[in-house]
């Protein structure tokens, strides 16, 4: 890949993205770029040759690179793109803002993003991905985002642009959001940080968050069983399937089933990414066959295998 547009922030090219993501493991990309503002990321993307892919990245936390490395421009947003700014019950974070500080920052203002503080990653990818626990989504809180799209034009997106679903949104390809506005509901500073506490407390007690983890790896199941039969599907956890297939603590290689929460897959040591997703794809066909449930990866997995 060649003749790059010009840029005043940095292109790295052939860079390693496995210190990028939380599981650490992957290749590299063609580029990395890290724009310095808003305008050098348009301009970047307007001059940027068609047939060229980008990925817009955030911090790697729900995401595995294949040890091939991405044939594409990697975006990754930094400093510039990370304020926060409250007015009444309204935040508008920027996308490499993190989740956790989006939702402290608010509750100090008496704004209810508390959701937010133990979803790992940066308002971004929370968008795109239309992030949540404890029964809250992204999708509840959103009212719009500012994006870049791939030829460098700025504009605005509501929800019904995104049109939001369980961990995905109808994003533009290539768009890369910049910025979002948030509502929440109000509450006492002092009672959102101790909600936040418990939230992080639980959290800690029933997931592997000291492991290299991406968080869940695979969706709740949903919708309907192989058989096309609508069972009790709806009310299933990822994890509790898993477990009844025996496969806590599984693993392949330097991957693992997470023995505390087996729906989390980590990097016990020494993983490749073609250990991490093996396992996951062993783990989705024993699930299948115990209980006739196909499990969905909830990990985004991007990139091309190693080349042999």
């Amino acid at each position: 890949m060649t003749d790059l547009p010009a840029v005043r922030g940095t292109l790295t090219p052939n860079r390693d993205l496995s210190g990028l993501t939380w599981l650490r493991v992957g290749g590299p990309a063609d580029y990395l770029f890290q724009p310095a503002d808003l305008a050098d990321l348009q301009d970047f993307l307007r001059a940027l040759p068609g047939d060229v892919a980008v990925f817009p990245m955030g911090v790697g936390s729900n995401l595995i690179v294949r040890d091939g490395g991405l044939r594409a421009v990697v975006i990754r947003l930094g400093r510039g793109f990370n304020t926060i700014e409250i007015d009444g019950d309204t935040v508008t974070a920027g996308a490499a803002a993190l989740d956790a500080h989006v939702a402290r920052k608010a509750a100090e203002a008496g704004v209810d993003l508390t959701f937010l503080r133990t979803i790992p990653g940066s308002i971004g990818g929370a968008v795109r991905m239309n992030a949540g626990c404890y029964g809250s989504y992204m999708a509840d809180v959103f009212v719009s985002a500012q994006v870049v799209l791939r030829d460098g034009r700025v504009t605005t997106l509501t929800g019904e642009d995104l049109q939001f679903q369980y961990r995905q949104t109808e994003l533009p390809e290539g768009a890369v959001v910049v910025s979002a506005r948030l509502r929440g509901g109000a509450g006492a500073p002092e009672a959102l940080a101790e909600r936040m506490a418990a939230q992080l407390q639980k959290r800690d007690e029933s997931q592997p968050t000291k492991e290299r983890s991406a968080g869940s790896t695979f969706r709740n199941p949903a919708g309907f069983s192989s058989t096309g039969a609508a069972d009790d599907v709806m009310d299933l956890k990822a994890w509790k399937v898993i477990d009844d297939a025996g496969l806590r603590g599984a693993r392949l290689g330097g991957a693992q089933m997470s023995e505390k929460h087996s729906n989390f897959m980590i990097n016990a040591g020494g993983a490749t990414a073609a250990d991490l997703e093996n396992l996951g794809e062993n783990v989705r066909k024993k699930v299948y066959a115990d209980s006739g449930i196909w499990l969905e990866w909830e990990i985004m997995r991007i990139g091309d295998p190693e080349a042999l």
